[in-house]
């Protein structure tokens, strides 16, 4: 429908296109013949009066009683010139008055007297000038003989009825005329084979299934069409990767849920079968530890879920130090239940462009990560840095750390270690990467405190706004 939607579109606005330029050229070629018709009998009546300057006073009389005829054409056989339409067969006496250098009347057309005195020439202009005479339209030109001093008048009635003009516009016009529905049938055939390209493509789309998501190959593709196959292409690709980050999604969810819920099974059924209530409670606080597992698991999952999705985030500048401030506050029990001391100096350092939420989430997950594989009775510094473009946050501690050669897995989904003593789902700096990714930043791992331990870098960029002011406080830590 939209392939012939676009041909008959096509088709007609060319053909209205070549219709108003055949009406454009029919009306200017009529204007045209019309007005070399009036001169072509504008030249005739200045001739007649030329030559009646060459006459003496008996020709001339003899001219006034006996009229030139000044039809155009003669009627055909069995046509009567009175009652013709075309006035160019019509009888059409050219009369004459002649006046001496005094003004007296030496010859006229005996038509005068009923007709009245010739209106004189109207301004400075030369050639022959129309008048109105016994409510008809005549053309008048006079002529003063300098040898004789006689002014020499000649007039004719004015041609408005000839068909020399539209015969004109019609023999110029009539073979556009005809060949227009061969230009209509020549037109929709070019159209309908310049198409054939998008007919193609259509068909190619329309064989394929859901399951073929591969990029069209269509050989010899007009110009005009490879922007429109390319854009499907790349459509076909973000659809591809969509649908596989959904079944990586799916998959990921299913491999780590299977872990607890399973566990969570074992210990129920632990619980039922328990005799001692000692037992039986140990199992129950199993199950809610497993139950809280599996909640953090698909908090995580939901969360990278999120990011994932195309639409925008809106970002607003952001205060770190009050965020780590905040960060720290949160997680200052936990550390204290490991013996871990949280340092952090607060400095001015300038916002940066990201969302507090997300960031807050981002905080968490490296403080988390730093208390549950740090060493009890530990260290963990945070610490920010202004570098003029981007600000700098760091979080090190002085654990175990993580082998050089397994940094760069870090960020996979649901990668641990093989030295991971601590339980966890593997996405905590996998959430890190995505979300400083998400707000064009960075991330980077490096040694901890003193070279032991892991150190984990995250770039902002900030922007351009003066620097926060930051409260009077003492280093903040938490034990």
């Amino acid at each position: 429908m939209t392939n012939n939607a676009i041909r008959r579109r096509l088709s007609l606005t060319l053909l209205a296109g070549v219709a108003l330029v055949w009406v454009v050229t029919l009306a200017s070629s009529f204007r045209h013949a019309s007005n070399e018709v009036q001169r072509w009998q504008d030249a005739r009546l200045i001739e007649f009066a030329e030559l009646a300057t060459l006459l003496d006073d008996e020709d001339l009389i003899r001219l006034a009683r006996s009229p030139i005829d000044a039809r155009i054409e003669l009627p055909e056989h069995g046509e009567k010139a009175e009652s013709a339409v075309d006035s160019d067969i019509s009888p059409r006496d050219i009369l004459i008055e002649v006046r001496d250098a005094t003004g007296r009347l030496i010859a006229a057309s005996p038509a005068l007297a009923k007709l009245g005195p010739i209106p004189p020439r109207l301004g400075d202009a030369q050639g022959p000038w129309s008048a109105t005479l016994a409510q008809t339209a005549w053309r008048v030109y006079a002529v003063d003989d300098a040898r004789t001093g006689r002014d020499i008048r000649v007039m004719e009635t004015s041609n408005s009825r000839s068909d020399l003009a539209r015969g004109a516009a019609w023999h110029i016009s009539r073979p556009l005329l005809i060949a227009l529905p061969a230009l209509a049938l020549l037109v929709w055939l070019a159209i309908g084979r310049s198409l054939a390209p998008l007919r193609a493509l259509s068909d190619t789309i329309r064989a394929r299934d859901a399951k073929t998501l591969d990029p069209i190959d269509l050989d010899h593709v007009p110009l005009e069409v490879r922007p429109l196959v390319d854009a499907i292409d790349r459509l076909l690709a973000q659809l591809k990767h969509s649908i596989a980050r959904e079944r990586a999604f799916t998959a990921d969810a299913a491999h780590e849920l299977k872990t607890p819920l399973a566990a969570i099974k074992v210990q129920a059924q632990v619980a039922l079968a328990a005799g001692d209530s000692a037992q039986r409670a140990l199992a129950i606080q199993r199950v809610i530890q497993g139950v809280d597992r599996s909640a953090h698991v698909v908090e995580q999952l939901l969360l990278l879920a999120r990011l994932d999705e195309r639409e925008r985030i809106p970002a607003v500048p952001v205060a770190l130090d009050v965020l780590v401030q905040e960060a720290i506050a949160r997680h200052a029990e936990s550390a204290r239940r490991q013996r871990i001391e949280i340092v952090f100096a607060p400095v001015a350092v300038p916002a940066v462009e990201a969302e507090p939420f997300l960031i807050g989430i981002l905080l968490d997950n490296l403080f988390d990560n730093a208390i549950k594989y740090g060493t009890p009775g530990g260290r963990i510094e945070a610490a920010l840095f202004d570098d003029g473009d981007t600000v700098r946050v760091a979080i090190r501690d002085n654990g175990p750390g993580v082998a050089e050669s397994n940094r760069l897995r870090l960020t996979d989904r649901f990668y641990r270690g093989t030295d991971a003593g601590a339980p966890g789902s593997g996405l905590g700096l996998s959430i890190v990467a995505r979300i400083a990714s998400y707000f064009n930043g960075q991330l980077r791992f490096e040694p901890g405190i003193g070279g032991a331990g892991l150190g984990v870098v995250v770039s902002l960029q900030s922007v351009a706004e003066p620097a926060r002011v930051v409260r009077d406080e003492p280093s903040l830590s938490a034990r």
